[in-house]
């Protein structure tokens, strides 16, 4: 084989692009919700999706939805849709997956992150600060939902 050839069949990762894709705060129980007292309940849901764009090229969306209530009442509601366009070639399907659903979110974490803690801090509340996230053991866990679910299937 030439060395072009060889060259060729190397796994590739780069990243393109880091966007925000959407963006949304409510905050329904202002002005009356800043008279109680501070002990909020947090409730973080994340969802991921991927899209392939064109060959080798997927774009992967991080869905951070943050809920603060206090008692009965929505202090607020932040939901950040982080995105990447990522280019990620000659991968085997099993090591593609990983990347897409466990590396690339992990990228777009801190983003989305601090996108949600400056939006938090505009409507006036606290500085809320995500802990981190281990996506490498949600992909695992997602992983072996999935192999269950194929194992009870046949």
């Amino acid at each position: 084989m030439t060395e072009a050839a060889n060259n060729a069949k190397q796994p590739e990762f780069q990243i393109q692009r880091v966007y925000i894709k959407d963006v949304s705060f409510e905050a329904p129980s202002t002005p009356k919700i800043f008279q109680k007292e501070w002990q909020p309940e947090i409730k973080l849901d994340m969802d991921t999706k991927t899209t392939v764009l064109a060959e080798d090229i997927y774009e992967v969306v991080l869905t951070l939805t943050v809920t603060c209530t206090l008692g009965d009442e929505t202090a607020f509601l932040c939901e950040v849709k982080q995105a990447g366009i990522f280019t990620a070639a000659h991968l085997d399907p099993q090591h593609l997956a990983h990347c897409l659903g466990s590396y690339c979110p992990n990228i777009l974490f801190p983003y989305a992150r601090e996108t949600v803690s400056g939006l938090v801090s505009k409507g006036s509340f606290p500085q809320l600060n995500l802990a981190p996230v281990n996506f490498d053991a949600l992909f695992a866990a997602h992983m072996a939902k999935l192999e269950a679910e194929q194992g009870a299937e046949a």
